[in-house]
């Protein structure tokens, strides 16, 4: 179902409650284009929000291996973002520098800051973290450690505006 529709039907919007331990997670599943990819790969994300329906912000429980990243270092124009630190250690990286996260830390990501962050699962263990944002259309993402702007969520271009 299209993110800007909403269910005629309430039991199109999907379960009401499920057992999330028990959905099986997204490998390394990523729209950047190559060579990004790879930065990635050992993310595993439950999409939470889309099983319930939700139309108006994500949630997603995401599980980092051993030296894996939650994305690349980027911020959004439109989008906030916020993450809880539920299992493990998670190092976040932003402008400022880097903060240890460890469980029931959290942090937010207010929109069109251009401080850009990401996690970075740098412990010997894996980790994982809940993330929600919002669905806010007309939204851009900049990375600004790589020659990466990304339109319409997944839309990839390089920052003089040429498409990847």
């Amino acid at each position: 179902m299209p993110s800007d529709e909403i269910p005629s039907n309430p039991a199109e919007a999907g379960p009401v409650a499920l057992d999330a331990h028990a959905l099986e997670a997204e490998k390394g599943a990523t729209g950047y284009p190559e060579p990004f990819r790879h930065r990635v790969s050992g993310r595993a994300r439950v999409r939470l929000g889309d099983r319930f329906g939700l139309t108006n912000f994500g949630v997603n429980i995401t599980r980092l291996d051993p030296g894996a990243a939650s994305a690349l270092r980027h911020w959004h124009t439109r989008q906030d973002e916020f993450v809880y630190v539920v299992e493990g250690e998670l190092t976040l990286v932003t402008d400022a520098g880097e903060q240890v996260l460890t469980p029931g830390m959290c942090a937010g990501f207010l929109a069109g800051r251009p401080d850009g962050h990401q996690l970075v699962n740098r412990s010997g263990a894996p980790a994982a973290y809940l993330e929600i944002g919002d669905r806010t259309s007309g939204d851009e993402c900049f990375y600004p450690d790589d020659d990466l702007v990304c339109r319409n969520e997944d839309e990839f271009f390089h920052r003089d505006g040429t498409p990847w």
